[in-house]
């Protein structure tokens, strides 16, 4: 049975990180993977990675048709031609760990969608913290955010049970906006507690800003709202644990300016973390 991973990258003015992404990719034990680079600043991937030693008649050169267009829309390119069973994101600047896709695909014999820990690291490669160690579990829709605090890019489905397309429109959280379709016809994914992830924290966004805070609040109360609409045909229980996460995570975005000028550097991560686990404690 086939077990073909199509890893779907965006790329813009990414020649700085986008060899050691690809080189992950190459590395992975789980062999029967494509990659789907696609570039959205006219750059030629195929020839900067040659000239770097990298030539793999696996990896898909495409164009986003523009320049900026975003990822949103760039991942969308991808999705609208990938034939694979199974679908993959990895951001241009982002790393695999050599068995991320084995232990995905392995997880995708009995479930539609799997999301992983993640090993956060500066632009430098420094190790920040980890999001979402610990057991292997399966997750519910509601539970999800609790345990994957940080971003949501990191999940491998399987499309012919669960698939959607990035919303342009939005310009943050298009990433759980995401997920959030795929939870329509699949009322659990699996969570693995291994680190299998290298999420960069770009020097640029390691403290929201207050443009990128400005649209984390919108986007999330986008989300929220169709949460409410009833969008995603989510079972009330689910419905109310991601409400109850978002209203923590748009409290800790009035609050992180502040908490930030108190203590510089501090991370999103690690300042939603306590607010989370006090909510915790009082359910």
């Amino acid at each position: 049975m086939p077990q073909t991973v199509a890893v779907i990258t965006p790329a813009w003015k990414a020649q700085d990180t986008i060899v050691a992404t690809v080189r992950s990719v190459l590395d992975q034990t789980h062999q029967d993977w494509e990659l789907w680079l696609v570039a959205d600043d006219g750059a030629d991937y195929e020839r900067f990675l040659a000239e770097s030693g990298i030539r793999d008649g696996r990896i898909k050169y495409l164009s986003s048709g523009g320049l900026g267009r975003g990822a949103s829309h760039t991942r969308n390119v991808a999705l609208e031609q990938i034939v694979a069973p199974y679908a993959a994101i990895l951001d241009a600047d982002d790393r695999l760990k050599p068995q991320k896709l084995a232990r995905a695909v392995a997880a995708l014999q009995t479930h539609g969608i799997v999301t992983t820990a993640l090993d956060v690291m500066t632009d430098r490669l420094e190790h920040l913290r980890l999001v979402g160690q610990g057991p292997d579990r399966e997750v519910a829709p509601g539970e999800h955010k609790w345990i994957s605090l940080s971003m949501d890019s990191m999940i491998v489905w399987d499309r012919r049970k669960a698939d959607g397309r990035y919303d342009p429109a939005m310009s943050n959280m298009t990433d759980l906006e995401f997920l959030l379709q795929l939870y329509r016809t699949v009322p659990r994914s699996f969570h693995l507690g291994t680190p299998l992830h290298d999420y960069i924290k770009r020097s640029s966004s390691m403290s929201n800003g207050k443009n990128v805070a400005a649209g984390m609040i919108a986007s999330k109360q986008v989300i929220r709202q169709r949460l409410v609409d009833g969008a995603y045909g989510l079972p009330d229980e689910d419905v109310e644990g991601l409400l109850g996460f978002l209203d923590i995570s748009l409290e800790a975005e009035a609050l992180y300016q502040g908490a930030l000028a108190t203590r510089p550097g501090l991370l999103f991560e690690d300042h939603i973390e306590p607010m989370l686990e006090t909510a915790r404690q009082a359910s």
